[in-house]
């Protein structure tokens, strides 16, 4: 095993990952996937950083009850006084992403690239076979979340439902949202991108989903954004040589679950009750 995460070894994994994949480029079919899914990857980008913020959730909401700025303005206060109006807005952060980084990323691969959903990670493939290296790479951080999780940083930030500590069904409610959140994020970087680039780019398509999985860490504390380019690297190296997006989505759920369950104990504690 310590072998095995030699930088040799990991070169060496890379040049059977490029013998794998890499077509000459006359042979990519449709011609233009690579340019267009590179431009496609910025738009969903896009899209989710600026759709997310609660300004937009407010307009459709403007929309859709057909008031005017002064009676919407009313009403909106209104609603914000509901008890699981935070609730809404991370529900609307969870719609952004799956459509983001799930359901348009699908729609082209259905209907552009015109390959099947499983052969872009949803399969389960040999996750199985590596389950060794995702818990090498779960346990460490595990670890860390458990000594960070004493600091006043730590504890401010997460959850980031202020409220998951109400009762077990506003925890529940929140990381139903949280994980699929995972699941879409995982099927986007580890799935749709690696395997929409690797006929032309290899294992540098590993490299190039880094970049962008790094930067939208940027927002989060700096341990968290520090350890996501290597986390990004491996997690991509996982999803090739297993051809599954699940082992990363296990490994983020496992850490997020610690991550909240940790702050809620160092502050206020678990929930006491099942409903508010």
């Amino acid at each position: 095993m310590i072998k095995r995460l030699s930088p040799q070894a990991l070169f060496d994994i890379l040049k059977q990952i490029d013998k794998d994949t890499l077509q000459p480029l006359a042979k990519i079919q449709p011609p233009q996937r690579i340019l267009l899914s590179v431009l496609f990857i910025g738009l969903c980008l896009l899209f989710v950083h600026y759709a997310k913020y609660t300004p937009l959730f407010h307009w459709l909401l403007q929309i859709g009850t057909g008031l005017d700025d002064q009676a919407f303005k009313r009403w909106l206060f209104q609603f914000s006084r509901q008890p699981y109006y935070e609730l809404y807005i991370h529900a609307w952060w969870g719609l952004v992403h799956l459509l983001g980084y799930l359901i348009m990323p699908a729609l082209l691969i259905r209907f552009y690239l015109k390959e099947s959903l499983y052969a872009h990670g949803l399969q389960w493939g040999s996750v199985t076979q590596h389950a060794p290296w995702y818990l090498l790479l779960t346990a460490p951080i595990l670890c860390f979340v458990v000594i960070v999780s004493f600091g006043d940083d730590f504890s401010s930030h997460y959850p980031f439902y202020s409220k998951a500590q109400r009762s077990w069904l506003d925890l529940l409610l929140w990381e139903l949202i949280y994980v699929s959140q995972f699941i879409a994020l995982e099927f986007f970087f580890r799935g749709f991108m690696l395997n929409a680039l690797k006929p032309a780019f290899g294992s540098n398509a590993i490299l190039v989903m880094c970049l962008p999985y790094l930067m939208i860490h940027f927002p989060k504390l700096w341990p968290e954004a520090f350890g996501a380019l290597l986390f990004g690297l491996f997690l991509g190296i996982l999803a090739m040589r297993s051809r599954s997006i699940w082992g990363g989505v296990g490994v983020h759920v496992c850490i997020a679950l610690a991550m909240d369950i940790a702050a809620l104990i160092q502050t206020s504690g678990l929930p006491k009750s099942l409903l508010p």
